[in-house]
């Protein structure tokens, strides 16, 4: 018989059912219930100790949630598995003795084994050995779809708390004698929190629980939530210090090409054109990079808040030996988030000044063109002058020209009325009537350009 489903909406609050005549506020926005129901979309789990907790994270990029059905469908019973079953993004499975969670978030998926801690490796044991009690196959962990970011084995035993000396030896026994750090959690002290930062040969870490007979499941199910989103959280953050280093060399370089342009501009020691390709190559490799990893180290910086949000609700006290889990955590992590933080900035630093050292070359570029166009506009004003004293001298001549030929007409006409008979002497009669001619001609040339200038 296969084992039930659980799915997040069998576990939220039944609501009462109203009719619709009853109903007295407006119609739900359509986002209503399930922005409502997010608050219960990840349950906190319950878990009755002495367990063992069995934790893989791993990228989900390329990864659809069809392929991890498939994947969890492998399991005991799980035949039957539905793709919608997943759209939640939470699942939890229970089995005999032992239950599967699968978690999915923007860039990773989580998967939660919860079984009963083998009698051989409860607090006192030294160094013991875990993967053999594994209630599924080494193959199904093998075989999660995606890259591994995180793998914990987190044990949860009892312990007596108030002999700090004798439970700390344990405590470091059970780790093999690694150096540890350890934390008494919560306001009350109700637990410890102990592990090495060990990544060892099986890809795994270990954490150690402990806590004192009669602590609830819940309070246990919601300290183990906290310390695997914790490591989570902390991996997930050093995802930008690999691309600060990354990019360092770049923005070196960048920093010198963008001095060496500067200079250039300033000293006029190369030409517009020179300058403009060379800070169009630098601007575009600059803004490439700013495009590719931006979201990077927005990422880093919200991981690295929730980072430092899960250490404060761990509410830690330290324990007389050893060093606080938050402590051993932001020592090392701090400066390797200052790195990214760095990177970021220089990078955004260097796309404003590669813009304010555009604008500096449009600036002169425009300049120089105003100066081109002035000079082309005197040179067009002075072309238009002559080709008005051109256009007077050309008039002048016309007149003349045109007087000529009227007063040779004239001329012809009289000698035509001398050969009729009339008395008249021809060459005296046209000589008297040139200033007349002129007069007419240069008078209809005025009248000319007046209609032209007024257009009527």
């Amino acid at each position: 018989m296969n084992p039930p489903l659980v799915h997040p909406s069998a576990l939220l609050p039944s609501r009462p059912s109203v009719p619709l005549a009853q109903r007295m506020l407006p119609d739900d926005d359509a986002q209503r219930a399930m922005l409502h129901n997010e608050v219960h979309a990840r349950p906190p789990a319950r878990i009755r100790v002495p367990a063992l907790v069995v934790y893989v994270a791993v990228f989900n990029e390329g990864v659809t949630r069809e392929q991890e059905c498939a994947h969890l469908r492998l399991l005991p019973g799980q035949q039957d598995l539905a793709p919608e079953s997943l759209q939640g993004n939470f699942l939890r499975l229970r089995f005999e003795g032992y239950t599967v969670k699968w978690e999915r978030h923007t860039e990773f998926s989580r998967y939660a084994i919860v079984q009963p801690l083998p009698a051989h490796a409860q607090l006192g044991a030294s160094d013991p050995e875990l993967m053999s009690a594994l209630v599924l196959a080494p193959e199904w962990l093998r075989g999660i779809p995606g890259r591994t970011i995180a793998a914990i084995k987190l044990a949860m035993v009892h312990g007596d708390l108030a002999a700090v000396d004798d439970t700390l030896a344990q405590a470091r026994a059970w780790f093999g004698e690694h150096p540890v750090v350890a934390s008494v959690t919560g306001n009350a002290g109700h637990s410890w929190a102990v592990t090495d930062f060990m990544l060892r040969p099986s890809g795994f870490e270990r954490m150690l629980v402990i806590v004192p007979p009669g602590t609830t499941q819940t309070r246990v199910g919601r300290i183990s939530h906290r310390l695997l989103e914790l490591e989570t959280y902390r991996l997930m953050a050093l995802r930008g210090l690999p691309v600060a280093k990354q990019l360092g060399p770049m923005l070196t370089a960048s920093d010198d090409a963008l001095a060496d342009i500067t200079a250039r501009l300033e000293l006029k020691s190369a030409s517009d054109q020179e300058l403009l390709d060379t800070l169009v190559s630098l601007a575009a490799r600059v803004e490439r990079a700013t495009a590719e990893h931006v979201y990077r180290f927005s990422a880093t910086r919200a991981y690295d808040t929730l980072v430092t949000q899960r250490i404060t609700e761990l509410r830690e006290q330290p324990i007389p030996g050893t060093q606080t889990l938050g402590d051993f955590m932001q020592r090392r992590l701090s400066p390797a988030i200052a790195t990214v933080a760095s990177t970021a900035q220089r990078l955004a630093s260097l796309s404003e000044r590669v813009s304010r050292t555009s604008a500096l070359l449009r600036t002169r570029v425009d300049i120089a063109t105003e100066v081109q166009n002035q000079q082309l506009l005197e040179k067009l004003t002075r072309g238009q002058e002559l080709q008005l004293r051109l256009q007077s001298t050309v008039e002048g001549l016309s007149i003349a020209a045109i007087s000529y030929y009227v007063v040779s007409l004239l001329l012809y006409g009289g000698k035509a009325l001398k050969g009729a008979g009339v008395p008249i002497n021809p060459e005296i009669a046209a000589g008297a009537l040139i200033p007349l001619v002129l007069w007419a001609v240069w008078s209809t040339t005025r009248r000319i350009h007046r209609k032209l200038h007024t257009g009527h």
